[in-house]
């Protein structure tokens, strides 16, 4: 499954590069984390429960950053757990590009689960994990205090 979007964040390239870096902003945009913090220089653990229908698990995982270009873009690889219900696993590449009226924010992801996950069926996890994506964005712009205007989706 991949998702993805492009969104125009209402501040300074520097700014939303270091929001995406920050765990207290990232806290606050990510829906259902219970916790995020850095484990090394480029990775991250977090316990984050998910709402899929009937289903709500909790996945902890680890994170790993990496092609890491200071304040344009970096790829993000994840696994969670989530017990019983089997495995999601997914990997991103995120760029921001300055521009008029603040920052160019591109995402790519692609994702997937095993198990009882999929059980649940492809195009709930589709949905849900787009909702994800735009709850996620919403929140992040919320958290660092910008507005964010949708550019792209999916």
């Amino acid at each position: 499954m991949e998702f993805g979007g492009r969104y125009l964040l209402a501040a300074p390239r520097e700014r939303v590069w270091a929001a995406l870096n920050d765990t207290q902003v990232l806290a606050a945009a990510i829906p259902g984390c219970r916790r995020i913090e850095w484990t090394g220089p480029t990775t991250l653990a977090l316990e984050i429960g998910v709402s899929l229908g009937p289903l709500n698990p909790v996945f902890s995982g680890d994170l790993t950053l990496s092609d890491i270009q200071p304040a344009e873009s970096y790829r993000l690889a994840g696994r969670g757990r989530g017990g019983l219900l089997g495995l999601a696993h997914g990997a991103a590449y995120i760029a921001l590009i300055e521009g008029a009226g603040g920052t160019e924010l591109s995402f790519l992801a692609e994702g997937g689960a095993s198990g009882r996950l999929m059980q649940v069926g492809r195009t709930l996890l589709g949905h849900s994990a787009q909702a994800v994506i735009d709850g996620f964005f919403a929140r992040f712009a919320a958290a660092m205090g910008a507005e964010i205007t949708v550019l792209a989706r999916g």
